[in-house]
């Protein structure tokens, strides 16, 4: 329930600039939200370093940039400055 009343709230705030797919917009749903999600324990620095190279390479797999540096809230930036 509660968890409910954050994601209904964070999405009301987000702009509505946002592209959605027809099949959640067929379902009243945003594009924020991711709709399947486990959780998965960080093993290792190696498994470490995977994960943040995937969240890097998302938006250029989904076509939204033509390399990771130009994603507009990309943590790649950040990441650079800190080695």
């Amino acid at each position: 329930m509660r968890w409910r009343l954050i994601k209904a709230n964070c999405s009301r705030r987000i702009s509505s600039g946002e592209r959605i797919r027809g099949s959640r917009r067929k379902k009243g749903e945003r594009g924020i939200w991711q709709r399947r999600f486990w959780e998965h324990p960080i093993r290792d620095d190696l498994d470490r370093q995977r994960h943040v190279d995937s969240v890097h390479d998302n938006p250029l797999e989904q076509g939204d940039v033509q390399r990771a540096i130009d994603g507009r809230f990309a943590s790649f930036h950040r990441d650079l400055q800190h080695g």
